[in-house]
């Protein structure tokens, strides 16, 4: 279920442009929790203890983990934001 994959920055920006992609972590973990989630995106240099809860709620709700090689840096220079993104998720469709 965790692989290391490239993730397509072209693809990232459509899935904000669509409103489908949820960045920050506190918003991602309260929906990974709910079972409202299809996918969670872990940068390459993402925190060991946000690592061990994101698989652990992964696996619980049937999430697909992806590990990426781009660091929490180059996150949040392809969304032009002013702070770093360590993980960053995509809503499941549903209520």
């Amino acid at each position: 279920m965790s692989e290391l994959q490239p993730v397509n920055g072209i693809e990232l920006r459509k899935l904000l442009s669509d409103k489908k992609l949820i960045l920050g972590t506190e918003r991602t973990f309260k929906l990974l929790r709910a079972g409202r989630l299809s996918k969670l995106i872990l940068s390459s240099n993402c925190p060991s203890n946000i690592v061990r809860d994101a698989k652990k709620y992964s696996i619980l709700s049937g999430t697909e983990l992806v590990h990426t090689n781009q660091t929490n840096e180059q996150f949040g220079l392809l969304f032009k934001k002013p702070f770093f993104i360590i993980l960053l998720c995509r809503k499941a469709i549903g209520p």
